[in-house]
C-alpha cells in the first residue's frame, strides 16, 4: 500500500534532521553586546519587525529600532546577542527596570526579578534553536548575577511567541490588555 505524502508533510518528518543540521553546520557564538554592535542589534530587531508585518499585517510588532535606541537601552541592561561567526543573528536584553506594560502583581513575588524584553532573531534563522540558546544564556545570568526570577511579557496571538516561551521552561502568569493590545505575562523562577 502507497500513501501519498506532501512536500510539506516531507519538511515536518524532517524538521529535527535539518535544525541539526544547521546547528551543526553553525558557528553560532553567544557574548554580550558592546556599544559598536548596535546598529547590527537594530537591524536584526527591525527584520524580525518587519518579518512580522509581513506575516500578520500592521501591529504593535512592527515598530523598527534604532541605533541611538540600541545604545540607550545598552546603557541600562545587559544585551545578549547570538552571532554566526561574526553577524548578528539574534538579541535579547536584560534589564532590572521595569517595562511599563508588566503588572507585578500577576507574578510571583521575589526582592530581584530581571526583565527580558526587546528579543528577536534574524527571520532566516528563527526555528532553528538561536532563540532557545539564547534564552538559556540568559537564564545562566540571571542566576549568576542573583537574579531571583525572569519575567516578559508576549504579544497575545499569531503575532506573539508565548508558545515558544512555554517550551523554554516559562510559566504562562497571567493575561493583561494593554493599550488594547493582548499579552501574555510569563515568569521563569530560579531555585536555589
Amino acid at each position: 500500500m502507497q500513501t501519498n505524502v506532501t512536500g510539506r508533510e516531507r519538511l515536518e518528518a524532517c524538521k529535527g534532521w535539518i535544525t541539526y543540521f544547521y546547528l551543526v553546520n553553525m558557528n553560532v557564538s553567544i557574548s554580550l553586546a558592546v556599544p559598536g554592535d548596535a546598529a547590527a542589534i537594530a537591524e536584526v530587531i527591525s527584520q524580525a519587525a518587519r518579518d512580522l508585518t509581513a506575516k500578520h499585517g500592521q501591529g504593535h510588532w512592527s515598530a523598527v529600532a534604532s541605533e541611538k535606541g540600541v545604545l540607550s537601552g545598552l546603557n541600562k541592561a545587559r544585551i545578549l546577542l547570538a552571532r554566526n561567526n561574526e553577524t548578528v543573528i539574534g538579541t535579547l536584553r536584560l534589564t532590572t527596570l521595569r517595562p511599563w506594560v508588566i503588572d507585578p502583581a500577576y507574578f510571583t513575588p521575589v526582592p530581584r526579578p530581571v526583565y527580558l524584553v526587546d528579543m528577536a532573531i534574524r527571520p532566516d534563522y528563527q526555528r532553528i534553536g538561536v532563540g532557545r540558546s539564547l534564552i538559556e544564556e540568559a537564564k545562566k545570568m540571571v542566576t549568576a548575577l542573583a537574579g531571583d526570577a525572569i519575567r516578559l511579557d508576549a504579544y497575545e496571538g499569531v503575532a506573539g511567541a508565548g508558545g515558544f516561551y512555554e517550551k523554554c521552561g516559562f510559566t504562562e502568569m497571567g493575561h493583561i490588555v494593554y493599550k488594547t493590545v493582548p499579552h501574555i505575562y510569563f515568569e521563569w523562577l530560579i531555585k536555589r
